[in-house]
């Protein structure tokens, strides 16, 4: 079994970005999520993206932070940080939503909701398809089973096959995450 990954209170993180070497925050929700609030100089890298690109993004990171909406998809991003070598990772504890809950400060976009809240609404939708249209067809009952069986599924693997399908969504996907200016921006904002 592997160790824990470190983790960072919201005013552990404050106290630490006050620092002149405070490490690089990446955020690893979606771009809109992002736009919508993030904290102020943490860059956006998406989960996908940085699971795709970690080696290149790596080369270029010191001590990191990973930051999403509540530490699940951060989670998600120290492992896969770790398997390409990195070894000086935290997750911010509790996410956006303890950063928030602290106090500490936000920068505000156009608001938008989060992906766990579209996951509930998307879940909650189609079971409430499956059981009244089953009144009518009784076989799409089925519907609701499914949906029941992968909201299970998601929350033994903690995985979400579904949040990661809404991401993909234009809705989602906008503003665009470019990995060229990501790095560029990593490489020429080294802490001293």
């Amino acid at each position: 079994m592997s160790p824990l990954p470190a983790t960072l209170q919201a005013a552990e993180l404050r106290e630490r970005l006050a620092d002149p070497g405070a490490p690089r925050m990446l955020d690893v929700r979606t771009p809109a999520e992002f736009a919508a609030v993030h904290i102020p100089g943490s860059y956006n890298v998406p989960l996908d993206t940085l699971r795709e690109h970690r080696t290149e993004l790596g080369a270029h990171l010191d001590e990191v932070v990973l930051v999403c909406r509540t530490g699940n998809r951060a989670a998600q991003a120290e492992r896969a940080l770790a398997e390409s070598g990195m070894t000086n990772l935290h997750i911010l504890s509790g996410g956006i939503a303890a950063w928030e809950a602290a106090g500490a400060p936000l920068n505000h976009g156009r608001s938008r909701w989060d992906l766990e809240r579209q996951v509930r609404l998307a879940a909650g939708t189609l079971v409430l398809i499956g059981v009244i249209g089953g009144l009518v067809v009784p076989g799409m009952v089925w519907l609701a089973a499914a949906v029941g069986a992968g909201l299970a599924v998601a929350a033994l693997t903690d995985t979400c096959l579904m949040g990661t399908l809404l991401a993909k969504l234009p809705f989602n996907r906008a503003p665009a995450c470019d990995v060229a200016d990501i790095v560029t921006l990593l490489r020429d904002r080294r802490p001293t």
